[in-house]
């Protein structure tokens, strides 16, 4: 049974780091790109990263240059280093497997863990 995993969510102070983990069922990972959405309240999900099996990332504007998406394909598992956190970073962020592209959602989703950043 395909399924995502997420772990690492929680409550840090403004300017402060967390690393997020989705560990994948082979099926939904291996050779497809995997992505990190966020969802803050109120509003639509919207994708954050995202990473071909080969490497190739992209990133919202609004996190570059301070998330950082990576895989280790022996584990399954994606990650996504947040630094420099802000309060507008606050959302639930879930994991997407199975994609396509680095665009396109696949169909796959995790249950969410939720990231609080305080002032």
């Amino acid at each position: 049974q395909e399924q995502l995993v997420e772990s690492g969510g929680g409550l840090v102070q403004s300017g402060g780091s967390l690393r997020l983990s989705c560990a994948a069922s082979g099926s939904i990972f291996s050779n497809y790109a995997m992505g990190w959405y966020r969802q803050a309240p109120g509003e639509q999900r919207e994708l954050v990263a995202s990473i071909t099996s080969g490497g190739s990332t992209y990133y919202a504007d609004s996190v570059k240059g301070r998330f950082t998406i990576s895989r280790d394909n022996a584990k399954n598992t994606v990650y996504l280093q947040m630094n420099s956190l802000k309060p507008e970073d606050t959302a639930v962020y879930y994991c997407n497997g199975g994609r396509r592209s680095l665009y396109v959602a696949g169909n796959y989703w995790g249950q969410g863990t939720q990231v609080t950043v305080s002032s």
